[in-house]
């Protein structure tokens, strides 16, 4: 009789085991990740230039009446470098891109921009990750659009898709509003 009743718990348990990760793989899937930056001014920073032939980023530049892209990229980044041809695209499409280069090198930069176009009009040098923490980035890439007053409108967070590119230059002219 102990028996029974003991296995009666394990099935019960078992069921209602079942019944949470089913109620779990039911609801909607958001991978949306709320930045608590959305809405807030670029805080206070400048960074040297991280190639010499393009100038450095401070945050007067992002505030200067247009809004940008903002990329936080790193050569060492296989996803940067699978985004590349998406930047380019935006570039093309008429989008003003910065970037803040991630814990690099100069001559690291100098390959990864051979071999797969430098879209930048400003790469600023972030070799503590300190910038990249400011505005709220964890990893890299991530792209922000930033309106013409320097305040965050959008986070996208990992790599521009080809199915991206309308979204942000849709966000990229909500944010000249």
């Amino acid at each position: 009789m102990k028996g029974v009743r003991w296995s009666l718990w394990v099935l019960a348990a078992f069921a209602a085991l079942v019944g949470l990760f089913a109620l779990q793989l039911s609801r909607p899937k958001n991978d949306t990740v709320q930045s608590a930056m959305i809405g807030q001014a670029v805080p206070p920073f400048a960074l040297d230039a991280a190639v010499p032939e393009r100038p450095g980023l401070a945050t007067a530049d992002l505030a200067d009446g247009t809004p940008h892209l903002l990329n936080v990229f790193a050569s060492w980044c296989v996803p940067c470098a699978a985004e590349a041809p998406q930047l380019a695209a935006l570039e093309r499409q008429g989008a003003p891109i910065v970037a803040v280069a991630v814990r690099d090198r100069p001559e690291d930069l100098e390959v990864f921009f051979q071999r797969y176009g430098n879209p930048f009009s400003r790469v600023g040098k972030d070799d503590l990750s300190r910038v990249q923490f400011l505005i709220g980035s964890a990893g890299v890439p991530e792209t922000f659009v930033v309106d013409g007053k320097g305040v965050i409108r959008h986070q996208h967070i990992g790599e521009i898709r080809p199915e991206d590119v309308p979204d942000l230059l849709r966000r990229l002219e909500e944010a000249r509003g």
